[in-house]
């Protein structure tokens, strides 16, 4: 159990940074996708520790990755889908 938690703690960490990279590189969205694996890294590296924290430490900062992550997806969704232009029609040839 602890290889496989071991091995989720550096893929998210991975995750945290690769996302820290692109929302420095402009993509502004991927800050909630940061916090959400930071998220995801303390609380296994918490049980990796065996560290006893509150419950309701635990339970508000999950809520608080679940609302950084769909922040993150409704900016992509919008970005996509609402702010795009549409593509222009194509004039038939006559």
């Amino acid at each position: 159990m602890n290889n496989i938690l071991m091995v989720s703690i550096v893929l998210e960490a991975i995750a945290v940074l690769l996302c820290l990279a692109a929302f420095f590189k402009g993509k502004k969205y991927m800050a909630g996708f940061a916090v959400t694996f930071a998220v995801y890294v303390y609380y296994d590296l918490m049980r990796l520790t065996s560290v006893s924290v509150p419950e309701l430490f635990t339970e508000g900062a999950f809520f608080i990755a679940t609302v950084c992550a769909l922040l993150s997806v409704w900016q992509i969704y919008s970005n996509a889908c609402i702010k795009a232009p549409a593509p222009a029609a194509k004039k038939k040839k006559k």
